[in-house]
């Protein structure tokens, strides 16, 4: 009897479910063979084929464009295709030329370029792999990759919708993990409760991927509850359970929370690892405990568990927030010296330009940003936001603008915070005008402004004194939705303070009154400070005592402004009774109190109590600045001890503290005090080396030295030094060097010195053409004299009859009639205006005293009064 080969056996497994997917009949099975069938032979014929099981591997593809020099490196998945269907199924797909054997990835592809609106589902009709059930799992994870929610929901439906689907815990798992991302907790949670009906058991996994979206919601108390779910389902948690709990309570700032679920963890037998060190780090810093994080870093490293970059930028962001700048550079640094451990990243990079910006040194905020460039790393728009706030907090409007140009040219595009960061440039650069083009490109650039957006507009107004436009800004907010907040309050306060509206305090303090806006300490100080401004001393005591009724704790700088505001204001009795109830506080005393403290008494002439402040604040530890020595060399000179101010002076320099130009002012006060004017030219000599400018008072002192000195050559080289600048300074020193000169004999010198005052458009006074006359009468010039009072009669300054007679008395001397006789016509004229006007202000004097006495009414009785225009009148006729 001929025998038939028998196949390679299959795997019953597999072989059942050919059969069940084809609905063929099972072969009988061996145990239940009927006995007329022993001894005959049987051949099995399969309709499936053997499974592929590299179809689920993964390929890289490269394409390389080499018109474009660019190239793409991507990975595929081919998934099950038309060979590997069913028979039945293959003869489908053979049947219409509209179906595709795509690849999985190739699928993705195809939807990922369609728009929202467009049809997902005929695409996926048109897959000849959609006929494998196998296929769908692989879809659902590759297209969740790629983050696009649309799709992924889209193809969802529709996987749903087709006869061979199952329902399997992966396909929902990948599903809610995406909804997390998205940050969609419902979607999520209704998922969790749609799987259950499709008899899908949640596992680990799936509460994992709940509570991570439950904890991105920062709804840590839903976490909780999910957790208690799982344990309730028998389902013992896993080390990511706890690291999403763990990160569901640090994200929301709840840090003790945290660390209980972080020992809970450890006492049941899960130990913590690297991400969970970081996730506790990561909540200390939600909720603002650097120093416990920085004391966990440390606790961290006496285990087997070594940082990674997270870790580092999560320690160096701690350390700038506590101002310890010098550590989180050095931890930087360390970094970079251990590149195959921990690189630094991005977001280390961008830590440390933000720590630059905040010490004020831009250059190396430039230089970090350039050392990131050149490591090979792409900066991201919070890259680019962190540069422009640098620049933008020292009024560098240029280099903001460039940066914010680079950011568009690289292809990101401007968010609100980069809008702002320039705005604010513009604004503490002093051009409100600017900010105000930056803010409006923020709406044309479909973004809404923010709270930050407004107060940085409002400040950029009211820095300029524009008060009026800063509080249109307040009320625009408002009409947008944009409620203030007590940085907005601060903002207009400090405004008020330089425009000196004391009206517009009290209304700003209602406004903050009105919308529930409780008053910090900040904003006290802000309110305080601008009374002081005005000189609303009581308003600003009595806002300083409600202060203190309603529980806001004044602190170091609430005090310097009550201390050097009353000093300012000459009351120096209260400044230092301030200070007295600032140290019965026991509030630590700041190098500006110090100094106003020490003005204080120097300015009671109680230079032995200002030597001890001084003194105490060297104990103290806190070091002395510039503005603290010039304040007690200002002391010193007031005391006409030039040798003590000196000797400070050059403690000064020995302590590296570079004097400026204040400082050297007040030290030439002393000298010139002391009769020691050489020492004021000595002085002026290490200005220059040191390229210390000159200021009006420094100036004025040089002047006085020379005059003692009789060194005319100096004081004319300095005014032909400072003659380009010359219209800046003050009327008095321009008088001063006239007087100067004059009294040197250099009268043209002193001529040329009042035709460049003159054409520089400074309004020149009385004293000034007094100066001239003055001097030229002592050289003999009289008839120079002459054409001076004509320039005052053209300039509308009416000379006196004192300088007319002065010059008339020389006239006569040189027997000059012409001269004399016209000065003597002056003099008369003069004489005249002069009675008319002693004759008007009797008349006004007289005819109020009738109003007064007489019964008639009063807008009757002033007829007998001339007004001021009257007045005017008979000086014009005269």
């Amino acid at each position: 009897m001929a025998t038939t080969a028998l196949p390679t056996p299959l795997n019953p497994r597999n072989d059942q479910k050919s059969y069940t997917s084809l609905h063929l009949p099972k072969p009988p099975s061996p145990a239940i063979t009927s006995k007329s069938s022993i001894g005959r032979r049987r051949t099995l014929i399969s309709c499936s084929k053997r499974e592929r099981h590299d179809a689920w591997k993964k390929k890289k593809v490269g394409l390389v464009d080499y018109d474009e020099g660019t190239h793409r490196v991507a990975t595929q998945v081919s998934g099950l295709g038309r060979d590997d269907l069913p028979k039945r199924f293959r003869l489908r797909v053979d049947g219409d030329r509209f179906q595709r054997d795509w690849k999985i990835s190739e699928v993705v592809d195809q939807i990922l370029k369609l728009k929202h609106w467009e049809d997902v589902e005929g695409v996926l009709n048109r897959w000849a792999g959609r006929f494998a059930r196998k296929n769908f799992p692989v879809l659902i994870r590759e297209i969740t990759k790629a983050g696009s929610l649309e799709h992924s929901v889209q193809v969802f439906n529709w996987m749903k919708n087709q006869k061979n689907y199952c329902a399997r815990n992966d396909i929902y798992n990948m599903m809610i993990r995406l909804h997390a991302r998205h940050s969609r907790t419902d979607q999520a949670r209704g998922l969790f409760f749609e799987m259950q009906e499709w008899r899908c058991k949640p596992d680990a996994e799936t509460y994992n991927a709940l509570i991570n979206a439950h904890g991105r919601a920062r709804q840590w108390r839903w976490a909780m509850n999910i957790m208690d779910d799982m344990l309730r389902a028998a389902i013992p948690p896993s080390r990511s359970t706890y690291n999403n709990l763990i990160n569901a309570c640090g994200s929301s700032g709840n840090w003790k929370e945290a660390l209980k679920v972080c020992k809970k963890m450890t006492d049941n037998g899960v130990g913590p690892d690297l991400v969970t060190h970081n996730i506790v780090l990561s909540a200390f810093k939600s909720g603002n405990k650097f120093l416990k994080a920085l004391s966990y870093f440390e606790l961290m490293k006496g285990t087997h568990i070594r940082p990674d970059t997270i870790t580092l930028n999560i320690v160096i962001h701690c350390l700038v927030k506590l101002g310890r700048y010098g550590e989180a550079v050095d931890v930087f640094n360390s970094m970079r010296d251990k590149r195959v451990e921990c690189k630094p990243d991005v977001v280390t990079f961008t830590s440390i330009i933000h720590a630059y910006s905040v010490c004020g040194q831009i250059e190396n905020c430039k230089a970090t940003f350039d050392m990131m460039l050149a490591e090979g790393l792409k900066p991201n728009i919070v890259s680019y936001n962190a540069l422009i706030g640098a620049y933008a907090s020292h009024g560098m409007n240029e280099e903001a603008l460039e940066v914010f140009n680079l950011l568009k040219h690289t292809g990101f595009r401007p968010d609100v915070v980069s809008y702002t960061s320039l705005l604010n440039a513009y604004g503490r650069s002093g051009q409100p005008e600017k900010a105000r083009d930056v803010f409006d490109m923020i709406k044309r650039n479909s973004w809404k402004p923010n709270l930050v957006s407004y107060n940085a507009l409002i400040d950029a107004y009211g820095s300029q004194g524009l008060l009026a436009e800063a509080v249109e800004v307040l009320r625009e907010m408002e009409r947008y939705g944009v409620q203030p907040n007590i940085v907005t309050i601060c903002t207009l306060l400090a405004a008020c303070g330089r425009c000196g509206q004391m009206v517009k305090i009290d209304t700003i303090l209602l406004a903050a009154d009105s919308r529930e806006i409780k008053l910090n300490t900040v904003a006290y100080n802000s309110a305080i400070g601008s009374y002081l401004s005005v000189g609303e001393y009581d308003k600003a005591l009595n806002l300083y005592k409600s202060m203190r009724g309603k529980g806001c704790k004044p602190d170091c700088v609430t005090f310097n402004i009550l201390i050097s505001g009353t000093c300012k204001m000459g009351k120096y009795g209260e400044s230092l009774r301030f200070l007295s109830e600032m140290m019965d506080l026991q509030i630590p005393l700041s190098k500006e109190v110090f100094s106003s403290a020490i003005s204080a008494y120097s300015k009671q002439g109680q230079l032995p109590e200002a030597e001890s402040m001084f003194n105490m604040m060297k104990i103290d530890g806190c070091c002395p600045d510039v503005v603290t020595y010039t304040t007690m060399i200002h002391a010193y000179s007031a005391a006409e001890n030039w040798e003590k101010a000196l000797s400070l002076f050059e403690e000064m320099e020995m302590n590296d503290i570079q004097p400026d130009s204040i400082a050297c002012s007040s030290l030439m006060k002393a000298f010139n005090k002391g009769c020691q004017p050489a020492r004021v030219l000595l002085l002026a000599e290490l200005m220059k080396e040191k390229r210390i400018a000159l200021n009006e008072t420094s100036i004025f002192e040089i002047i006085s030295a020379c005059s003692m000195l009789r060194d005319w050559r100096t004081a004319i080289d300095l005014i032909e030094k400072m003659d380009p600048s010359f219209f800046v300074y003050s009327v008095g020193l321009q008088n001063q060097l006239l007087h100067f000169l004059g009294k040197s004999g250099k009268i043209e010198i002193m001529m040329k010195l009042f035709f460049k005052i003159v054409s520089s458009g400074t309004e020149i006074n009385l004293t000034t053409y007094s100066i001239l006359l003055k001097n030229l009468l002592a050289a003999g010039k009289w008839r120079r004299c002459i054409e001076v009072l004509n320039w005052m009669e053209d300039a509308g300054v009416q000379p006196s009859l004192e300088m007319y007679s002065n010059v008339l008395s020389y006239a006569c001397k040189d027997n000059s009639t012409k001269y004399a006789a016209f000065i003597r016509e002056k003099i008369d004229m003069l004489k005249r205006k002069i009675s008319l006007r002693h004759q008007a202000a009797a008349l006004y004097n007289f005819g109020r005293d009738v109003g007064r006495r007489s019964s008639v009414p009063s807008h009757q009785g002033m007829i007998f009064m001339p007004s001021v225009a009257s007045a005017e009148m008979l000086d014009g006729g005269v």
